[in-house]
């Protein structure tokens, strides 16, 4: 296993300590995510956790919670999620993620907003100190509007391209059937909150991959003195 997978792994297992007995869980999207998601299911088929129901945030995560045998509800079935565990593409010291590097941003940020709690469970290699420096921000656009709305971000000084698929011809298509935008802002995001705003506000946007002031908790896996270990940064006000 190698250092990333071991640091995936270990903050994986120790989002688990914050599940409780019969609630009902966000299960995120993404590799640490389905390593969180397989500790999960080794923890009910112990009975060390009992009547637990997930909302899975994409068809990825339903397939591996199907797969191990985790009750399943759909999001339209709850008024409330007590607890959503889900990964980042990027963390930033106020707890503002960039989110969406598997496509899955808009049924992720659905599960956050229905979540009494948001814990973001993250390799250390995901932290930064200003968001779309280097890692794209993602846009999930209606198909025949990606040109028109790669125009309009073009006008906000932002440069982005269409997501191409891998293994396939043509574009990544999502889960809802729309196409992606990568968007990289010239001087990166820091008004997140703002961004997040103009961006959905224009015509043939479904959403954005910025996660503002939802995230509640952050778990960090590190590797230290070749051991890996979990901290829990404090936010920045």
């Amino acid at each position: 296993m190698d250092s990333q997978t071991q640091m995936k792994q270990v903050v994986a297992d120790a989002a688990i300590k914050e599940v409780e007995s019969g609630m009902i869980l966000g299960l995120g999207s993404g590799s640490t995510s389905a390593l969180m998601i397989k500790s999960l299911s080794k923890e009910i088929s112990a009975g060390k956790l009992k009547k637990i129901r997930g909302v899975a945030t994409s068809f990825q995560s339903e397939v591996l919670a199907l797969e191990l045998g985790i009750p399943l509800i759909d999001l339209a079935s709850v008024s409330k999620i007590d607890l959503a565990i889900d990964g980042a593409d990027e963390v930033d010291p106020r707890f503002q993620l960039i989110k969406g590097g598997g496509a899955c941003h808009v049924r992720e940020k659905l599960v956050a907003s229905k979540a009494n709690k948001l814990l973001i469970v993250v390799d250390e290699t995901k932290m930064v100190q200003n968001l779309n420096y280097s890692f794209p921000l993602p846009v999930e656009v209606l198909p025949n509007a990606w040109k028109h709305v790669q125009d309009l971000i073009s006008e906000m000084n932002g440069s982005s391209t269409l997501r191409m698929a891998t293994k396939k011809a043509g574009p990544v298509v999502t889960d809802q059937g729309n196409l992606i935008l990568d968007v990289l802002f010239k001087d990166g995001i820091n008004n997140p909150k703002n961004i997040e705003m103009s961006i959905n506000n224009i015509p043939g946007v479904l959403e954005n991959g910025l996660f503002v002031d939802l995230t509640d908790k952050v778990l960090v896996g590190k590797i230290e003195n070749d051991i890996p270990v979990v901290y829990s940064p404090t936010k920045s006000v």
